[in-house]
């Protein structure tokens, strides 16, 4: 790996370069797991290359969503400076956890060194390592969907036991309940005055200015910032199930197991008074067509609409928003027919499929390793923790230590020890289902071979356009 690389037009590059690290939890962070670990190593890779480090950029969160805080910085900056092409990195997914990372960087045609990789990325780097990176960089975006979604099944389960399985609403507080598990109960500060919200404005005289105004007057402000709550909160309180005992989640109505603020007959008197002031009508949802939106006329590029004839036909026909168009209406038929003409074009040849694999079986290498060293230090975690409750426990039986203050803190460190599990079970879970991914590229390819209809590409089961 050289040290230093020329420019397009044969200029020498500076030897200086920005260096990022990133962990995706604060947890993370506490732990000594990443952070240190990255800096220590692109600091050693920048002195023993003749790199000289002008500024490094940290971020302890999240990048499920793109927006990192010191991510968009490190752009910006080097947006700002066009001297500065070259940027330090342990590997993919320290760097990207969505598309839109990847886009913004590619777009800044700079020289990316993938140190734990042993890898160097500019313009100038061999198609297979294009494509190589691109396969890691949508693996690294599978990997944290997938933690998402074992997240989401948590979320499911407290709600099939009747468990609230997100933050507390207002009027209730996050406690840790007698088995441990995390649920909500009343908050004595404010709970009772949620209570009269509703049983204020059921008799339908009040207008919910008016109910926000005696709230407030009654002392309803949010535990944490010590804000006001607008109208707008009030609105959304009195529309929510949770204060009568039952909540909805997904769509479904749960029985829950918290301490209810009100009956469900005044729930549903509420409701009554909020639909008499509801004067808007709903407008019906217009049909989804299969071609919507991916066909233009070819006359005079407008796009193409769908209409429903006899109730049964589908047509497409020009909008003319350009104008008056001659062109007839098509039936779907005759669209679908030709889409899948196309379709049928399309071939992943053998060579191509075989690097695909490959690149997969790369890329789960590595994510093994690193879900290993995490469950490994998740469990050495837990069994500190343990340690530590038994010998509290001893000392309390010695009478060295309170015993409420044992309660209160091998509360707090089950709590830690739950997460470590949690964390433990998602990594696991995530894992496997890494495992079936280079499947969907033979699925993926024997689909674009069958040549069928065009239009189950594009439709859910029910007949809807898929998101």
């Amino acid at each position: 790996m050289s040290k230093l690389s020329t420019t397009n037009n044969g200029a020498s590059k500076s030897n200086t370069v920005l260096a990022y690290a990133r962990v995706s939890s604060k947890e993370q962070d506490m732990e000594g797991f990443s952070i240190a670990a990255q800096q220590k190593l692109l600091q050693a890779y920048a002195s023993g290359n003749g790199l000289i480090i002008e500024k490094e950029f940290i971020d302890v969160e999240t990048a499920k969503a793109s927006g990192r805080l010191n991510f968009n910085e490190m752009v910006n900056y080097l947006k700002k400076h066009p001297g500065i092409r070259t940027l330090l990195v342990e590997k993919t997914d320290r760097l990207y956890r969505n598309l839109k990372d990847w886009v913004l960087l590619d777009e800044l045609n700079i020289e990316i060194h993938l140190v734990k990789e042993g890898v160097v990325l500019s313009q100038d780097s061999k198609s297979s390592e294009k494509f190589f990176h691109g396969i890691k960089v949508l693996m690294a975006k599978n990997y944290i969907d997938n933690l998402s979604e074992e997240a989401r099944k948590g979320q499911q389960e407290k709600a099939e036991q009747g468990i609230w399985p997100t933050k507390a609403p207002l009027g209730y507080l996050n406690v840790l309940g007698a088995d441990g598990k995390r649920i909500i109960a009343p908050d004595p500060a404010v709970a009772s005055i949620i209570a009269k919200i509703f049983e204020w404005y059921a008799p339908g005289v009040l207008s919910l200015e008016e109910i926000a105004d005696k709230a407030q007057a009654a002392g309803l402000l949010y535990r944490r910032t010590g804000a006001t709550v607008p109208v707008s909160a009030v609105h959304t309180i009195l529309h929510n199930r949770i204060y009568t005992g039952e909540f909805v989640w997904k769509g479904r109505i749960y029985k829950g197991r918290h301490t209810p603020l009100i009956s469900v007959d005044l729930f549903e008197r509420v409701q009554d008074a909020l639909n008499s002031r509801q004067r808007k009508k709903l407008r019906r949802a217009k049909n989804d067509f299969a071609f919507s939106t991916l066909v233009r006329c070819g006359h005079c590029g407008c796009a193409l609409t769908g209409d429903i004839k006899k109730g049964r036909y589908i047509y497409y026909r020009c909008t003319g928003y350009k104008g008056r168009c001659p062109e007839p209406y098509v039936p779907e038929a005759v669209l679908s027919r030709k889409f899948s003409e196309l379709l049928r074009q399309l071939d992943i040849g053998e060579p191509a499929l075989q690097l695909v694999s490959e690149g997969l079986k790369s890329s789960h290498v590595d994510q093994a390793k690193e879900h290993a060293e995490a469950i490994k230090r998740l469990q050495a975690e837990y069994d500190r923790i343990q340690s530590r409750i038994q010998a509290m426990y001893v000392d309390k039986l010695d009478a060295k230590v309170d015993p409420g203050m044992f309660e209160h803190l091998s509360a707090d460190w089950r709590k830690q020890q739950d997460r470590c599990l949690r964390e433990i079970e998602q990594r696991q879970s995530a894992d496997q289902h890494y495992l079936g991914t280079p499947n969907a590229c033979s699925t993926a390819r024997s689909r674009c071979r069958s040549g069928g209809s065009s239009i189950s590409l594009f439709r859910t089961p029910h007949g809807r356009m898929e998101s």
